[in-house]
Parts: C-alpha cells; sequence; structure tokens
C-alpha cells in the first residue's frame, strides 16, 4: 500500500480520535454533544426535506416533459454556427440545479463520445468549472431561514454562465 494511500485511510479517524481525546482532556461532556448534535442533524434534514423534494420533481419534470430536448433541437443551428456541441447544452442547464444530475449526464457524455474526445473534455472541464447554484441556494438559505435571495441567485448563475463560456473557450483553445 503506497503512503498516500495508508494516510487517506488513517486520516479521518485518527482526527476524529484526536478530537475525542482533546475533548475528554478539556472535560468537555463529548458523548452528550454528539447526541445533541445528531438532533440537531435530524431537525435540520426534516426542515430541508421539502427543499429537496421540490428540486428532484423540478429537474424530473424537466427531463421527462421533453421541453429540455425541444429547447436544444431549436438552438441547435446557432450553436453549429458558433462551434458549440449542441450534446453539451443538458450538462450546461442542468448543472446549476443538480450536481448529481450533472455528474450523469458528463459520464453520459464521456461514455457515448471518450474521455478524449472535445466533448468529453468539454463535459470535464464544464462539471468543475460551475457550481449548483440553485442546489445551494436551497438548501444552505433554506437552513438558514433567508427568504430573499434575489442578488445571490443572480450572482450565482452569472458565475455559472461565465464558468460555462471560460469552459467553451478554454477547451477550444486547448484541444480545438
Amino acid at each position: 500500500m503506497g503512503i498516500i494511500t495508508t494516510v487517506s485511510t488513517w486520516f479521518i479517524p485518527c482526527f476524529i480520535l484526536i478530537v475525542l481525546f482533546i475533548a475528554t482532556w478539556r472535560k468537555v461532556p463529548t458523548y452528550e454533544t454528539f447526541v445533541e448534535g445528531g438532533k440537531e442533524g435530524v431537525k435540520m434534514a426534516f426542515s430541508l426535506l421539502p427543499f429537496l423534494v421540490g428540486m428532484i420533481v423540478s429537474i424530473s419534470i424537466l427531463r421527462s416533459s421533453g421541453a429540455l430536448e425541444a429547447f436544444i433541437t431549436a438552438i441547435s443551428p446557432f450553436l453549429i454556427f458558433v462551434g458549440i456541441p449542441p450534446d453539451i447544452i443538458p450538462l450546461a442547464l442542468v448543472r446549476p440545479i443538480s450536481g448529481t444530475a450533472a455528474l450523469g449526464m458528463t459520464t453520459e457524455l464521456i461514455d457515448t463520445h471518450g474521455p478524449d474526445s472535445f466533448i468529453g473534455r468539454l463535459a470535464s472541464t464544464m462539471q468543475g468549472s460551475t457550481d449548483t447554484t440553485l442546489y445551494i441556494l436551497t438548501i444552505y438559505f433554506g437552513a438558514v431561514g433567508i427568504k430573499k435571495m434575489g442578488y445571490a441567485l443572480k450572482v450565482g448563475l452569472l458565475a455559472d454562465l461565465i464558468g460555462i463560456i471560460a469552459s467553451i473557450v478554454v477547451v477550444t483553445i486547448v484541444f480545438g
């Protein structure tokens, strides 16, 4: 076993053990604190459940209705004209919504076109250069009770758009 594998295998258990030893040494009630944190975690999970269900249903409706395919078909001539492969658009649209769905799409694109293809490289770069803005706003803002998220949404989606454009430009320059 290599040193990196050994360190990565033992890091988290050793870290937890060190935290427990320090907490016990400082006379912190470790078990009670752990149980209290677990209670708060369960409460938070239940409070976030409606947000997660809403997001999952929205993504399912978008993909199942055929609206995504119709949109891509409508803009394909323009995309081909400017040199953007239409196959990448579902990933660009879903990435701000769901990381898991985007990862599935990236995997599908790489399986279909290959990891060393332009689309495979573009999908990989896009996956790493944008974030799940709507998921982050829904979960984190919902967890702390922030209702007004208009500016954060605008800035997050603008950052996603810039990440998508930068991915296309960089992959085109480097691999195009």
